[in-house]
């Protein structure tokens, strides 16, 4: 790490520091106020803190928020869109028929009292069919289910597609909803997203339930409640159910979007009661009974305090000590993913049919022809149908030394990474593995049967839409017998579900990835409960990443921030003083210093920012990189031909590219080589300019440089994961704009990621006996 004045000038910069020892910045302006979108808060670790407090932090970096419009199509290939739909659709409808075919409740919890005791009722209730009461927790019963649609098939390799777009609401929609939105004084600009999330007879139910406009991602609770003010005037009251009920579902979309799929239940009531509702015991009853919302119990850990017997609970009914439980409610698409998800692990692990061909002998020859690491990772694989990866970016080689065993034995195998750039590494890296394994190897696999290293990987996002991958068999699953998912905390319980469904039978999992980034940006803590539950084999990675790079970042993985010899400059710190300074000095490094000094040019550095807002944020930054970069007018939407962006179409998918052109279609992009056309209308949620990216957009991709910038407005957005992953999006350069004073250190040493309310671990321990599928 380079900390002498010769040393940072040798990048063009001021004289360096330790990260733990910067020159004291001075004080700088709070961070922008932001405006109406949920994309206007800072990039903090999953967003909304503490329960589900409106989410007014939550980073919906991708530019894709709930109930928005998904995505943009590529060129005119709207059927990879609709096979996309397809495909998620009958996924779903898997979901919801292994939901239908669960067996009843076990008998438990005769000992809840209060509300705990409402809730259990209401669950036994729905469970037998009867209507649901005014006074009880209810859930509804579920809807009837959809005959399965027919498997999507993919019948040969073509470009990645983006996600579908919803269908566009019909003009007419659009006028009625701006008129209801004009009486009420809220901004036209948002008639297009509640057409879109409210659909047909939007108009009819903003004005039947103006919270309704909760619906359309961005929106605050307050300023529904003004609008609620002006359409119904005398008839607007603090307690009206319509309100309590649209809030509940509110909190917990917030929520979702802090990476939650459930809240505790008292948790829910006391944001409630911060909201103003006056009941909101029953507010969150009406939900339920509504079937916004669904409602469950989980045993506390053993660990937890027992209660203690009340008066009236004499011998054996005190004796019989039921565990106390935790009463916890959640959106139906997330609770029910995450049961789903479960469920499906567990099919895995148990459906591997031991002693199968190629046998044990060919999975043991494998092992012995490499070493380490990746010895153990294949003889993991070799007999269990679900085994856990953990390292960092070296030890990618690890799980692609066991896909190249897999093809060498005949097998069909697929690895799937979370970016197009993981893609290519990963494929990299396969073909390496594979080409030293040539020499003297002996192989079963049927000459052309299977493709290139480079038809073996995927993104996530492709092999479920069928645009990658080996595509699907006569009964919808995917047609591997090994699937390898790499950058495995980036799955949300959504996708993790989708994944292990279009699993078949007695395929094997490997789930690989570094547990010390930032987790998935949709609901859910998948590889952590994963690994928390211990209910597979763990292989935990022995390679580490090189360099001063890699010394550095895997110090702040274990909490430690330390000073790293850098003799080539590969690490260099330089203080500020405040936010405009940060950013004239980023600017400095990408246009000038780092290609001068370092020899990578400024399109392949990326400039890395804790939020989208502030005067260092990803707007400023990229306000002042493009004037230096690429400097125009901004014919369309602020964007011209040769300007870097960042795509982001879905939560937590962003695809940097570059703008080509813009027409009557909208703006064209250039996507990693795949072609990318973005409809004017939604320009401004999807893109944004790339130079400068937070770091949840930049999670499961590298450059040969970057810049992170360190204002002291962010200091509170800082935690060791968001450090640690921006820190590893640098291959041979780094450097440190630093301006966080202490926050830094502290982040590192005394701040994890933040917690997230989920229900895997249980249900997977349940599942699966603990210990028992143990490597």
């Amino acid at each position: 790490m380079s900390t002498e004045r010769e040393s940072a000038a040798a990048v063009g910069a001021e004289p360096g520091s330790s990260p733990g020892e910067p020159g004291k910045p001075e004080g700088v302006g709070a961070p922008g106020s932001g405006d109406l979108s949920a994309a206007q808060a800072g990039d903090a670790d999953g967003g909304a803190v503490s329960g589900a407090d409106g989410g007014a932090a939550v980073d919906a970096e991708s530019g894709a928020g709930p109930g928005g419009d998904e995505g943009a199509g590529v060129g005119a290939e709207m059927s990879e869109a609709e096979a996309e739909l397809a495909a998620q659709r009958a996924l779903r409808e898997q979901i919801e028929k292994r939901k239908a075919e669960k067996p009843g409740p076990v008998a438990a919890g005769a000992k809840l009292t209060g509300k705990a005791a409402d809730l259990l009722a209401a669950v036994r209730a729905v469970e037998s069919g009867e209507r649901p009461v005014v006074h009880v927790f209810d859930e509804p019963e579920p809807a009837p289910r959809r005959p399965a649609a027919e498997p999507v098939r993919r019948s040969e390799p073509t470009a990645a597609a983006a996600p579908a777009a919803g269908a566009a609401p019909a003009p007419e929609t659009i006028e009625a909803v701006r008129q209801v939105l004009a009486e009420g004084g809220a901004p036209a600009a948002l008639a297009v997203p509640a057409a879109a999330a409210l659909g047909d007879g939007a108009a009819g139910r903003l004005r039947e339930d103006p919270w309704q406009l909760l619906r359309v991602a961005g929106v605050r609770s307050e300023q529904a409640d003004g609008f609620a003010r002006a359409l119904l005037g005398a008839g607007c009251a603090p307690d009206d159910e319509r309100r309590g009920r649209a809030i509940t579902v509110w909190l917990l979309e917030q929520a979702a979007l802090a990476g939650h799929t459930v809240l505790d239940a008292d948790e829910l009531r006391a944001a409630l009661a911060q909201r103003s509702v006056p009941d909101p015991d029953a507010a969150v009853q009406n939900a339920i009974a509504e079937g916004d919302v669904l409602v469950f119990q989980d045993a506390l850990d053993a660990s937890s305090p027992t209660p203690t017997p009340s008066a009236e609970d004499t011998g054996d009914e005190a004796a019989e000590g039921e565990r106390p439980v935790q009463v916890l409610i959640g959106l139906e698409r997330c609770a029910l993913a995450e049961e789903s998800l479960a469920d499906g692990l567990a099919r895995v692990v148990n459906s591997l049919v031991k002693g199968d061909e190629p046998g044990v002998t060919a999975w043991e020859r494998a092992a012995g022809a490499v070493s380490g690491s990746a010895a153990e990772l294949i003889r993991a694989a070799a007999g269990h149908g679900l085994v856990l990866h953990t390292g960092g970016e070296a030890a990618r080689a690890e799980p692609a030394a066991l896909v190249a065993a897999a093809r060498a034995m005949g097998l069909r195998v697929c690895a799937a990474a979370h970016s197009p750039d993981g893609q290519r590494r990963f494929a990299a890296l396969l073909a390496a593995a594979e080409g030293a394994a040539e020499a003297g190897a002996v192989t079963t696999r049927p000459a052309g049967e299977q493709g290139g290293p480079a038809e073996a990987v995927a993104t996530v996002s492709g092999l479920l839409s069928g645009a990658e991958g080996p595509g699907r068999d006569a009964e919808g699953a995917l047609a591997v017998d090994v699937l390898v998912v790499l950058d495995a905390p980036q799955l949300d319980v959504e996708t993790a579900a989708m994944v292990v469904e279009s699993l078949p039978d007695g395929a094997r999992l490997v789930l690989s990835g570094d547990p010390s980034v930032l987790w998935s940006a949709g609901p859910g803590r998948v590889f952590g409960d994963l690994l928390a539950a211990r209910v597979c084999p763990q292989v935990a990675s022995r390679t580490p990443d090189p360099g001063p790079i890699g010394e550095l970042v895997s110090g702040i993985g274990i909490g430690e921030l330390s000073e790293v010899a850098a003799p080539g400059k590969e690490v260099v710190i330089v203080p500020v003083r405040d936010a405009d300074e940060a950013v004239h000095r980023a600017v400095q490094l990408v246009v000038d210093s780092v290609p001068r000094a370092i020899g990578v040019p400024a399109e392949h550095t990326q400039v890395i920012t804790p939020g989208h807002g502030g005067a260092a944020g990803t707007r400023a930054l990229n306000a002042a990189l493009k004037e230096r970069l690429n400097p125009g007018p901004g014919r369309f939407g602020g964007f011209d031909p040769g300007d870097r962006v960042a795509y982001s179409p879905a939560l937590g998918r962003t695809v940097p590219g570059r703008v080509v052109k813009a027409d009557a279609q909208g703006l064209h992009l250039d996507c990693d080589g795949t072609p990318v056309v973005v409809p004017r209308e939604q320009v401004e949620r999807l893109v944004r300019h790339g130079w400068a990216m937070t770091a949840h957009q930049a999670v499961g991709q590298r450059w040969p440089a970057a810049v992170v910038v360190l204002p002291s407005d962010a200091a509170g957005a800082l935690t060791r994961a968001w450090v640690y992953t921006a820190f590893g999006r640098a291959e041979r350069h780094l450097s440190v704009v630093h301006g966080a004073d202490q926050a830094l250190p502290r982040a590192v040493a005394e701040i994890p990621a933040k917690p997230r309310t989920t229900r895997l671990q249980t249900l997977m321990r349940i599942q699966v006996p603990a210990g028992g599928q143990i490597g």
